[in-house]
């Protein structure tokens, strides 16, 4: 989690990544002027619309401050989409591929557009760069 020093941009860096299932993601608020979340898109996460693995265990880290971290293991073969509670209306969003569409159980992402704005799906790296580069990153957070 990052943001520009007055605050006018945040971001997650990356904002795509691929690893394998079982893998922890450490989130850790690396911004100094701003709380964050990472909140997996999920019915039980203020009614969203999922887009994670059915089978995936939903998250939601709860408002982070700067230097607080929070770590969830990913299991189940996918595409996992989430949000900063905050700041998603600022396209502040990631995807994390777990596995690939080879594994059995794999989902991929979801076409659901009626739960975001097309900001949020424009800023959302293609699951196909992300399995072939590893990790997107944002280059300045814009």
């Amino acid at each position: 989690m990052r943001g520009s020093p007055r605050g006018e941009r945040i971001w997650y860096d990356p904002i795509g990544t691929a690893v394998a299932p079982g893998t922890t993601i450490r989130f850790i608020n690396r911004d100094p002027g701003n709380s964050h979340t990472a909140t997996a898109y999920h019915p039980v996460n203020h009614d969203r619309r999922r887009r994670i693995p059915a089978k995936a265990d939903s998250w939601d880290s709860n408002f982070l401050l700067p230097d607080e971290y929070f770590e969830i293991t990913l299991t189940a073969p996918g595409v996992y989409d989430y949000y900063c509670l905050p700041h998603e209306m600022a396209a502040m969003v990631g995807r994390i591929v777990v596995g690939t569409p080879d594994d059995t159980d794999w989902e991929g992402s979801s076409n659901d557009k009626s739960d975001v704005s097309e900001d949020v799906l424009k800023a959302l790296p293609l699951v196909q760069k992300i399995l072939s580069e590893g990790t997107v990153r944002k280059e300045d957070g814009s």
